[in-house]
């Protein structure tokens, strides 16, 4: 018998709400989109701008964005063109929904704090606690106390050394990172972390793309994407699997639209049918604005969850089938024999596999399965795009491998129009590691680290964000703090997650927006408000910029031209070196670190980065170059720093699904008014949602199966590990997913997922992947009298 999940700590009254409240609005439906984009984006687009900023603040900050010269998108990562860029707007509905969110003219000061209670603001949902605005002034929230007050930067600078000076090990300290952070901070934040004496430097990467990383370094020797966005447009055939860019990154709709007229075809792997897969309005063309559509995807497999292995190796099967009829016509033997390792061994294994079995275990229809087979068949130019639907499952890094498997037998890796493509899912996150936020740093970076700074590095492996929660749930983290991010709701199993925070001493979050990880504290807490990506920069006394790293390795500029909505606020550079000023003694190895000229002026931590990392040579003057510069990429350039010089070709086995009767296999995901744990609105208009986000797409069959219909309140159960989570309170929608499958959104759904549910090898966190079974309410429909229900 599974038992509850244990309750919260006790304390001082009322204990805030780490979940967001179960209570129903008003859903209103209608039928899924079959296109993304066009008018309407641009009507949501300019909507939700004009509700943050005055129409002045708004145009200023949309017509910098991606451009030469301007703003990085706060949002995804995916890269902007290198030649001209268009200049009616570089950026996506979605891209200025971001925009909205971090340059909104909306403040909290010490009035607000004052008369709203920690507990009190829990009970709001994540969208209402988002939408409060920017946070004005640094932020306490003392031992015992309800309210956040203000304090000092100095006082709170002094109190975070002071606990931090306090542990008995450095490595009872925790360092997370969000992935908007730029490279000089990043760069300087790992620097003050080691300096401190520790590898625990846990970052978003770990709940979403490490599984890539780590099958990717395994099989190439480098852990990003080797493709450029030129690319795109020489390629015969592009894979997506696991991924919806309409939502997460609606700029790749166009580089698909100009791949499809150069010719290239479109596979689509995916439980879901995704309009922006389908087809897609141009909204900066007028046939698109007009409502034409261009249809992208020319073949869409609706694989059931963690199908995607499966259906791999029946491609890899059919392929090797028909090598075998004409050789050197279907797969690259020049390719194998120059450049990989392991292909006898690959062939052999999945030669003997069953084919029947393997579309069985996938979901998807066999008709789709053969069809997808030969519009890989004859093409040798194909490029293979990623997101989450790969990255959080138990068995992601040999799925992931099993994709470079194939690439590899076509010899579509290291040549034009082909190649890895990872797609990050926040702006820096792939800079970020560039930079050094990692719990696990090679050998090589620390000694190159020593050598620039003269003093030792710790060389012990840290924690990433599983470990690291598990660590503060047993009492063995003093201090957390976090750079940027929503912690708390980007993390798995939220009570347990809650209850791990509400054990660490003291919690600090580097923010510019109120979340709901503010809210869930250690004994004591601070918030300290940073300068956002939009916002001018004069700190040294002279404008400054940051850089970024996008998906495809490009390095480029970010300057923030809005005046900010405080005079509070500090850059994270600033934050960083104030930080380390406070908390080095004099005679100590992190005193010597030229803290002081690093706030003084940007460059100089440039300069700083160039001598340690490879690949920013003359970094201020690349940096400054019109749409910045590429970093080396062995894997582009045919070269492959494994252990024998060759990329390898790897084994994995399928594994049946087994679900005992009434179970089903839940993925958390995304609406289109969200990003990452940043609630936009309340519609998900792409699959007929809207004024909800409680609820549940489940097929039609398995409904019935439950005698549930549409509307129905259900529960979610997942009892791993016998411990019972419930996600209480959603609808039921009977949506177009594979048996067996269900879909809700994080972080509503976050509750759900195991703490100890992870990917081998990665330790990610296994979000796409969760048995749960239903239970009924015995009532449908927003509660009587609910002063909240719209």
């Amino acid at each position: 018998m599974a038992t509850e999940a244990p309750p919260e700590s006790a304390g001082p009254g009322p204990l805030p709400n780490p979940e967001p409240p179960e209570r129903l609005l008003d859903l209103r439906r209608s039928a899924p989109s079959e296109a993304a984009a066009g008018a309407e984006a641009v009507v949501s687009a300019v909507r939700h701008v004009l509700s943050e900023m005055d129409p002045v603040r708004g145009a200023k900050a949309l017509f910098a964005l991606n451009q030469h010269g301007g703003t990085d998108c706060p949002g995804c990562a995916w890269p902007d063109p290198d030649d001209e860029r268009s200049r009616l707007g570089e950026y996506c509905e979605n891209g200025a929904k971001a925009i909205a969110e971090e340059a909104t003219s909306k403040r909290l000061d010490a009035a607000f704090f004052a008369a709203h209670s920690c507990a009190e603001l829990a009970e709001l949902n994540d969208y209402e606690i988002g939408k409060k605005g920017r946070v004005a002034q640094p932020l306490v929230l003392r031992a015992g106390s309800t309210h956040y007050e203000p304090i000092g930067w100095d006082a709170a600078f002094a109190l975070i050394a002071d606990r931090l000076r306090a542990l008995d090990s450095p490595d009872r300290a925790l360092f997370y990172t969000s992935g908007r952070t730029s490279n000089e901070a990043a760069f300087l934040y790992q620097l003050l972390v080691r300096a401190y004496g520790t590898n625990n430097l846990p970052d978003c990467s770990n709940m979403c793309h490490e599984s890539s990383g780590v099958a990717l370094g395994e099989s190439l020797g480098i852990g990003k994407g080797s493709v450029t966005l030129e690319d795109f447009y020489e390629a015969e055939a592009i894979v997506i699997l696991g991924q919806n860019p309409g939502t997460n990154h609606p700029r790749m709709l166009s580089a698909l639209q100009r791949a499809k007229a150069n010719g290239a075809v479109i596979l689509s792997v995916n439980p879901l049918k995704e309009a922006g897969l389908v087809a897609f309005k141009n909204p900066q063309q007028l046939s698109g604005a007009l409502g034409r559509k261009t249809a992208l995807t020319d073949l869409y497999v609706q694989v059931r969850i963690n199908g995607d292995l499966a259906l791999l190796q029946a491609w890899g099967h059919l392929l090797l089938a028909a090598e075998a009829a004409h050789p050197g016509t279907v797969l690259d033997p020049d390719f194998i024999a120059a450049h990989t390792e392991g292909f006898a061994a690959w062939r052999d294994h999945l030669s003997g596999l069953d084919l029947a079995a393997l579309i069985a275990e996938s979901g998807a229809p066999a008709d789709a399965v053969h069809r997808g087979f030969e519009l890989l068949r004859d093409r040798k130019k194909i490029i293979a795009c990623w997101a989450m639907g790969l990255t959080q499952h138990r068995n992601a890094v040999v799925t992931i491998q099993e994709v470079v498997n194939l690439l590899l037998a076509k010899g579509s890796i290291g040549k034009p129009g082909a190649g890895t493509c990872p797609v990050r899912g926040h702006s820096n996150v792939q800079g970020d590691r560039t930079m050094g936020i990692y719990e696990k740093p090679s050998a090589a970076f620390l000694d190159r680290l020593e050598a620039c700074y003269g003093f030792a590095m710790p060389r012990t492996h840290g924690l990433d964000v599983v470990d690291g929660i598990r660590a503060m749930h047993e009492g063995r983290i003093g201090v957390f703090f976090a750079m940027g991010g929503n912690f708390l709701s980007a993390s798995p199993d939220t009570h347990y997650t809650a209850e791990a925070l509400r054990r660490t001493g003291l919690t600090v979050h580097v923010s510019t927006k109120l979340n709901r990880s503010h809210l869930i504290t250690g004994t004591e807490a601070l918030i300290l408000p940073c300068l956002a990506r939009t916002d001018r920069d004069e700190t040294g006394g002279s404008p400054q910029f940051v850089t970024t790293e996008n998906s495809m390795g490009v390095v480029q500029a970010s300057r923030g031209n809005l005046r900010p909505v405080s005079g509070d606020l500090l850059s994270e550079p600033a934050i960083v070196c104030r930080l380390a000023e406070a908390l080095f003694p004099p005679d100590s190895p992190g005193a010597s670190v030229p803290w002081a000229a690093y706030l003084g002026h940007y460059d100089r931590i440039r300069d700083d980065i160039e001598r340690v990392i490879p690949g920013f040579e003359q970094y201020n003057e690349r940096a400054r170059e019109r749409g910045g510069f590429y970093l080396p990429n062995t894997a582009r350039a045919n070269a492959y720093p494994t252990p024998t010089g060759r990329a390898r070709f790897t084994l994995a086995q399928v594994e049946p699904l087994a679900l005992a009767p009434g179970e089903l296999v839940m993925m958390s995901l995304r609406s289109h008014d969200q990003f990452n744990t940043t609630i936009y609105g309340l519609d998900d208009r792409y699959r007929g949602i809207r004024s909800e986000r409680r609820v549940l797409f489940l097929h039609p069959d398995d409904a019935a199966e439950r005698g549930l219909v549409e509307g129905d309140v259900v529960d979610l159960v997942n009892t791993h590990g016998g411990i019972r989570r419930v996600a209480r309170t959603f609808l039921v929608v009977p949506y177009d997913i594979p048996l067996r499958c269900c879909a809700t959104y994080y972080p509503e759904a976050n509750v759900l997922v195991p703490i100890d549910s992870v990917a081998e090898k990665s330790n990610t966190p296994t979000s796409k992947f969760v048995v749960i079974q239903l239970e009924k309410q015995e009532k449908s429909g927003p509660p009587d009298g609910d002063p909240d229900a719209d």
